[in-house]
């Protein structure tokens, strides 16, 4: 049982992760390498796991990323606590991490967060990670919630639906012309395309759905991984993309854009998962993310 596991070998480990080496870990913990390593060992013969791969920086295992994940939450716990008690610091605020799309982040999610109340304090940690991949940041306890795309709660993290946030195919007029002709599946499989990083797939699935399952972008990609540079390249004529209907309106409207397919727009889900822990930071920033998501997502 993970509340049976020594709270001094659960530290150390989650020491041993963030510092990277066990010697590094000594010396944050003030403690002497031997120690750090007697009680890693102590632990793993506890859980009968093993919960480190020693390699430099070390890494946890599946096994070792739970302990992790519940070293952070205690932690958490017990800043919490620490906060309710008048025990903490004068002033210190709680430290919040989030993971969260770069789309999500362009668009809605700030607005989100300055709907938060002032009290408790917050900082917020934000990680822009495609929302395919935030989960895993959760799943390693590195962040205590995420936008995502699963609607499968992490283990010890709750879910919810924030809605659906819609993506326009579009390119500049010029480009357009130059490059998009008729039937457009086969032009969007020549044409020059810009894609968010290596694994932005919206583009490529786009494709395949005007071919009912086959083929793909051009091979002619350009990678422009921020959501403001990739709608500026847009525009700019560079390639066609995926952009998110509320970046893609004002530029539709002024005539800056054309749909490229109309009626064929693409919605990806997003969700909010987050650690089951009763915490009032947790809960307020939660609130003002569904509040927020429910006004700029279908």
């Amino acid at each position: 049982m993970m509340t049976e596991l020594p709270l001094d070998q659960v530290r150390t480990l989650l020491a041993v992760v963030d510092e990277g080496t066990f010697d590094a870990a000594a010396a944050a913990l003030h403690v002497t390498p031997s120690a750090v390593s007697q009680r890693v060992k102590a632990l793993e013969q506890r859980t009968g796991r093993v919960l480190l791969v020693r390699t430099k920086p070390v890494r946890p295992t599946e096994s070792g990323e739970v302990v992790v994940r519940f070293a952070r939450q205690l932690a958490r716990l017990e800043r919490d606590a620490s906060v309710e008690l008048g025990m903490s610091g004068d002033g210190e605020p709680t430290r919040v991490s989030i993971a969260v799309n770069a789309d999500s982040l362009s668009t809605w999610f700030l607005e989100a967060l300055t709907r938060v109340p002032e009290e408790p304090r917050l900082c917020f940690e934000l990680r822009r990670e495609d929302e395919t991949r935030t989960a895993a940041l959760l799943r390693e306890g590195l962040v205590m919630a995420a936008v995502t795309s699963s609607p499968d709660p992490v283990a010890g993290c709750s879910v919810r639906a924030l809605g659906r946030m819609c993506y326009v195919a579009a390119a500049s007029p010029a480009f357009a012309e130059r490059y998009l002709g008729e039937p457009l599946r086969d032009a969007l499989a020549n044409a020059p395309v810009l894609v968010f990083d290596r694994s932005d797939d919206l583009q490529d699935a786009f494709v395949r759905r005007l071919g009912r399952g086959r083929g793909a972008a051009s091979a002619v990609r350009h990678f422009v991984p921020t959501s403001e540079g990739f709608v500026e390249a847009v525009t700019a004529g560079l390639g066609w993309g995926l952009v998110p209907e509320v970046q893609a309106d004002g530029l539709l409207r002024e005539g800056r854009l054309v749909p490229l397919a109309p009626d064929r727009t693409v919605d990806v889900p997003l969700y909010w998962q987050q650690w089951k822990l009763d915490s009032p930071a947790l809960a307020a920033v939660a609130e003002a993310v569904m509040t927020a998501a429910s006004e700029a997502l279908r």
